[in-house]
């Protein structure tokens, strides 16, 4: 939030918990996506604790929709997304997402 904040730019937050998206919303976000479909899931502890294998999300966009749809935690976060393009803004301490974030919201 603070990239886009620092940039000037009107932004929404979704919460995704709560309001969780559905297979219409992940799949446009997964059409958008100029990042790797399968950096859209979280392969964190929980991924592992679930027995996931990273390598059935790799250029598998409907394999990651219906994980996320099942597993909505694993929603690598941030996402931006404007217009027809979305990306993902992880790491948030890494200066080049900082840097890539500004530049995909200028």
């Amino acid at each position: 939030m603070a990239v886009a904040t620092d940039a000037g730019v009107d932004f929404n937050v979704v919460l995704y918990m709560s309001d969780r998206p559905d297979r219409a919303t992940l799949q446009s976000l997964v059409e958008r996506l100029e990042d790797p479909v399968e950096n859209l899931v979280r392969k964190d502890s929980q991924f592992a604790k679930l027995g996931l294998d990273p390598d059935d999300y790799v250029d598998n966009p409907d394999a990651v929709v219906e994980v996320l749809l099942q597993y909505p935690r694993l929603l690598q976060r941030p996402v931006l997304v404007r217009a027809d393009k979305a990306i993902i803004g992880r790491p948030l301490g890494d200066l080049k997402a900082k840097e890539r974030m500004a530049e995909f919201l200028a």
